[in-house]
């Protein structure tokens, strides 16, 4: 009786850790897409961080200006 016992445990310690795997399997599916989506949303920051400083040191040309002055 007490092998049947130890097989049934056995049996449910493998069928936890198996669930245990695809869930991190899941997770760790889910972790690389949230972090590709954090480093797009890093570099939509930088590029408007980087638009907005050329605004404020006033890099960008004016072409109506540009064309009228020449």
């Amino acid at each position: 009786m007490a092998e049947k016992t130890n097989i049934i445990i056995l049996g449910k310690l493998i069928e936890s850790r198996l669930k245990k795997e695809k869930e991190l399997r899941y997770y760790q599916e889910e972790l690389m897409e949230l972090q590709d989506k954090m480093k797009n949303l890093q570099m939509d920051i930088d590029v408007t961080n980087v638009i907005i400083q050329m605004i404020n040191d006033e890099n960008i040309v004016d072409l109506k200006t540009y064309l009228i002055g020449k």
